[in-house]
This record gives C-alpha cells, structure tokens and sequence, in this order.
C-alpha cells in the first residue's frame, strides 16, 4: 500500500475518492428494475420491453472495457473515471426527462459505457496500487451502491414518481464527477508511486512465462462467478415463490440477505485479505459457495436450514470476485495487466447477462428446481478454472 510520510493524506484523500466512485457505480445497479414497473406503464410499453434496455447496456458496458486497456494507457485513470463520471451521470439526468422508450434505449448506451470504464479503470487502478485488503473494502462500496439505488427509487416511486428518483442518482453521479475532476492531481501523484509489492522488478522476475491460455482463463473465471451470483440473485426468488410456496415479500428478503451476505463478507475478508492471500480465499471463497448453494438448492428443507444455505453461499462469493482481480496484478506482467483485467471485466458482463438468461430456458424446460444445482456446477467448473490458472502462473 503506497502510504508514505509525504503523502499521507493526500493519499487518503484518493482512496475515498476511489470508495466513493464504486459507490456511485452501484448506485444505477438494481434501479431500472424497481423502477420498471411504472415507466413501462407511463411509457406504453410492455413489460418484456426491459429486456432491450438491460442488452443494450450489457453490450455497451462490455464494448467499454474491451477497449479500456487502450484508453487507460492514453488518458489515465483520473482523467478516464472523471469522463465516464460526467457521461453516466448526464445519461441517468437523461432518463429522468425521457419523452419517450426510444430515447431511453439510445442514453443506455453512454450509460453502458461510462459504466464499463469506471469498472475497469477503477479495478486495474486498485489491484496496481493498493492491497488486495482494499480492493475486498472496494468491492465492498459496489454493494453499498446498489443497495442504496432501490432504496431512493422506491423512496420516489412512492411520491414524486419515476423521474424524480433518476434525478437524486444523475445529481449524486454529477457532484461526484465535479470532485473527480477537481482531484486529477492526486491520480498522477498516486501513479508515480506504486507499491513496493505490485510490479516490483522481484516480482515480475518471479512470474512465470505469459500463457496466453492463462490470459483467456482469467477472463472466463469472471464470468463463471458473475454467472453464479446473478443467476442465484435473478432466479432464488422465483425458485422460492414458485416451488417452495414461499410469499414474494419473505422472498425480496431472502434475496436481500444473499446480497447483504456478500457486501458484509467483503468488508470483512478485507480484515484478513493481506494475511491469508488472494489465491488462498478464493479457492475457500469457492468452496463455502458450493457448499451453501449445495444446501439451498436441496428442497424440502426447513426454512431455516434453506436461508442459511443461501446467506453461506453469499459469504462464500464475498471474495472471488474482488480477490480474482487483486490477483490479476500478480499474475501477468505489468504490461498485461490492463487488457486483462478488461478482459475479465467485459466477460463478467456477458456471464451476467447470458448465463442467468439460460437459466431461464434450463428453468423452463425442466423446471425451476433444476436452476441451482445447474449454478452449482458454475462454481465448480470456476474452481477448475481457478486452480489450472494457479499452475499456468
């Protein structure tokens, strides 16, 4: 961690520019779909209609990082998150004043890709410069975001409506992109101080040859777990509604504390991130994942024993994904580490969007119980995935 006497609090300063940036970034996450309901009747439009939006974004969010390597090397990290900042911010503005479906559909695509280059920008900026400890706290921030965006759109959706609850998240996303822009001097310090442990000439003595095997391996180990938290969050409701006569209300609730498991997990593995090693908590990240999905897809069990199923496999997600990504750092030469963690960032979009997708059809023809034993294959197939890449660097 590059904290030295000269800088200490400017230092600090960035760090909780960089928290609050994720926090922004979880904000717009989980909002369309509170907020659905009543666009799509002010609106016209069906309810499938999402189904277009939530594509449009995904591919333009992936699009994003797939060239973030490139833009990142040209501009900076300060400079790329400040735009991506202002761009998403005036996007979800744009959503409050929308006169119509067609203009909402076009802004998803600066949303997606404003949304694309803070991921990675901030996740390659994090794993070159900080601790594997703050990027668990980072990704840790992610959640606060995307809990806190349903809470002010269902604030809204209460009273002033729809617009009103894009217009505090655009504003919330604006003021923070004026802060971003006013803190680009402490981005270029930051980089002219990297940690002594990241990217050391030791280090990279001791990496391993490139594979290129390894550089595509890491990515797929994203969506695999992207795969399995979104497909556990998008489908356990249902699977709780529909096959285990459980009311919706219990089951947002359920759902809450899977997410809630995750969010507290990673301000906790953060605790003990630097001591026990990256490599280390993913393969236990992984196996208490499968063990509690294991338990929560068996039905007929008693409420409580199927609710601590889903809360373990939600403490063993905590940190696979912050973890994989500190790791990418140590695992390739500072030369590749950038496009990889673009990489990994673009496919954990498409493991959030295609696999839950499948699970959709899988749920349909065979039944909606089948839908968590098939994610638990995910995390296995991920912890295959994961220990080939330990050999390969």
């Amino acid at each position: 961690m590059p904290l030295t006497n000269k800088v200490p609090l400017a230092h600090l300063a960035l760090l909780t520019i960089i928290y609050l940036a994720f926090i922004s970034l979880g904000l717009p996450d989980g909002v369309l779909g509170v907020a659905w309901t009543a666009m799509q009747r002010d609106l016209n439009q069906p309810l499938a209609a999402v189904g277009l939006l939530t594509i449009t974004l995904t591919l333009s969010s992936g699009l994003s990082t797939v060239v973030s390597g490139r833009v990142l090397a040209k501009l900076g990290t300060g400079p790329v998150v400040m735009i991506s900042g202002f761009l998403t911010g005036l996007a979800l503005l744009g959503f409050a004043y929308s006169p119509g479906f067609g203009w909402l559909w076009l802004l998803c695509v600066p949303l997606g890709l404003g949304a694309g280059a803070v991921d990675a920008g901030l996740n390659y900026f994090v794993a070159a410069h900080y601790s594997s400890r703050h990027m668990n706290w980072l990704h840790g921030c992610w959640g606060i975001g995307a809990t806190l965006g349903p809470f002010i759109m269902g604030a809204a959706l209460a009273s002033p409506g729809w617009q009103s609850g894009y217009q505090t998240i655009a504003s919330l996303q604006l003021a923070l992109a004026v802060v971003l822009l006013l803190s680009l001097s402490l981005w270029r310090r930051e980089n002219a101080k990297p940690p002594a442990e990241v990217h050391s000439a030791a280090q990279q003595a001791r990496l391993k040859p490139v594979s290129i095997t390894a550089t595509w391996l890491a990515p797929l180990g994203f969506l695999l777990y992207v795969a399995a938290e979104a497909g556990t969050g998008l489908w356990a409701a249902s699977i709780l509604v529909n096959s285990r006569g459980t009311n919706a209300a219990t089951a947002g609730w359920w759902v809450a504390m899977f997410f809630g498991a995750i969010t507290a997990g990673r301000f906790g593995v953060g605790l003990v991130a630097n001591r026990l090693g990256n490599r280390r908590l993913i393969r236990l990240g992984i196996l208490t994942a499968v063990a509690g999905g294991g338990v929560f897809a068996i039905p007929g069990l008693p409420a409580a024993l199927s609710l601590a199923g889903l809360v373990l496999m939600g403490l063993g997600c905590a940190p696979i994904y912050p973890s994989m990504m500190h790791e990418t750092a140590s695992r390739f030469p500072a030369d590749l580490t950038a496009k990889v963690i673009g990489r990994q960032v673009g496919l954990s979009y498409v493991g959030s969007a295609g696999v839950p997708a499948a699970c959709g059809l899988l749920a349909a023809y065979a039944g909606l119980p089948m839908v968590m034993p098939a994610l638990v294959l995910v995390l296995l197939a991920l912890l295959l995935v994961t220990e080939r890449l330990n050999r390969l660097t």
